[in-house]
């Protein structure tokens, strides 16, 4: 045998041999596509500066959406691996049986969410919604809050001209008066204030008994090849509620971390403090707890699910949601600290 056949053999077999000892995740990079909104909240300083990347050892392809819907289209497909979505696209999909799992609670939505009227709209309480043309994204926490506010105050749905519009879609309609009020988050939340006023906004719903959150789920069968991956997602994203919640006030207008939320989100950078606020974030610790992934949250989707039947936006409710929960990446990120 000739030295360069030897060469040849010997280097082959130091490469089976490395690859063997790596493991089938370390031999090949990992890839992880991740579907994000616009929502201002303490993960997009870690998805600025790269943090998941690090933590994961990860190519991570970030992808942007307007609302959960999409997310949950793209999940379905395949497309995307982790996923953020609100609570009331969240119970849709449960109660479809999309294979997913909640892995993190984003935060319970207050004053971020809100119904904003058109300045000259004759909109000045949810009663007067009646014969006007309201813009929401269907099968949204907004469109969820919409229509649990009508309920409250005794306004029939079908009085009101509800219209399916994406965020971007809903601040082009409500500058060009094409429709009279919207329900909303930011950026859009934000353009739409310039020429509104806010009528009601998503902590007096809650506090009306329909609470909304905000979440990230990932597909099962990730999950179940990837776990140390989600683990690491979930221990990077409850690292930088952490660092937000030990000191949410530096993170003011001239802070960097509020500078890297206006970039990714497209906000208002004199509006991130504020709309920061409008949340209420769980901490690592909080997650696994009975309040959240520890029950709360399977509650909270039932309670959701049994809301979108009810109005006919689902066709059934299932007898269980906990399968759709899962408190096991925050309890192994927190083993790992």
């Amino acid at each position: 045998m000739s030295s360069i056949s030897r060469r040849i053999i010997l280097l082959s077999s130091a490469a089976l041999a490395g690859a063997a000892f790596l493991g089938p995740a370390q031999a090949q990079d990992l890839k992880i596509t991740i579907g994000y909104q616009t929502v201002v909240e303490p993960s997009k300083v870690a998805q600025a500066d790269g943090a998941y990347e690090k933590a994961t050892k990860a190519t991570i392809d970030w992808r942007k959406f307007d609302s959960g819907a999409d997310v949950i289209a793209a999940v379905a497909s395949g497309s995307v691996d982790i996923g953020y979505v609100g609570s009331s696209p969240l119970a849709a999909a449960a109660s479809r049986e999309l294979p997913i799992q909640t892995i993190f609670v984003v935060g319970l939505i207050g004053e971020s969410e809100a119904l904003v009227a058109r300045n000259g709209s004759g909109i000045e309480k949810i009663a007067d919604l009646a014969g006007k043309k309201v813009a929401v994204p269907f099968v949204s926490t907004t469109h969820y809050s919409l229509l649990a506010a009508l309920k409250h105050e005794n306004v029939d749905p079908k009085s009101v001209e509800i219209l399916n519009l994406r965020p971007p879609e809903i601040a082009a309609a409500f500058a060009r008066g094409d429709i009279d009020a919207a329900y909303v988050w930011d950026p859009a939340l934000g353009q739409i204030k310039t020429s509104g006023k806010v009528v009601l906004d998503s902590s007096q719903v809650a506090a009306w008994g329909a609470p909304t959150f905000d979440a990230w789920i990932v597909r099962t069968d990730f999950a179940d090849k990837n776990p140390e991956a989600v683990r690491d997602f979930v221990k990077v994203t409850g690292e930088s509620y952490a660092a937000f919640l030990a000191k949410p006030d530096a993170w003011s207008v001239s802070s960097p971390e509020a500078a890297k939320i206006a970039k990714i989100t497209g906000a208002k950078l004199e509006e991130v403090p504020q709309l920061l606020k409008g949340y209420v974030f769980p901490t690592l610790e909080e997650q696994a707890s009975d309040k959240f992934l520890g029950g709360g949250t399977v509650k909270a989707i039932e309670a959701a699910s049994a809301f979108l039947k009810k109005q006919g936006k689902i066709d059934a409710v299932l007898p269980d949601y906990s399968k759709y929960v899962s408190s096991k990446y925050v309890t192994e990120a927190l083993a790992s600290n």
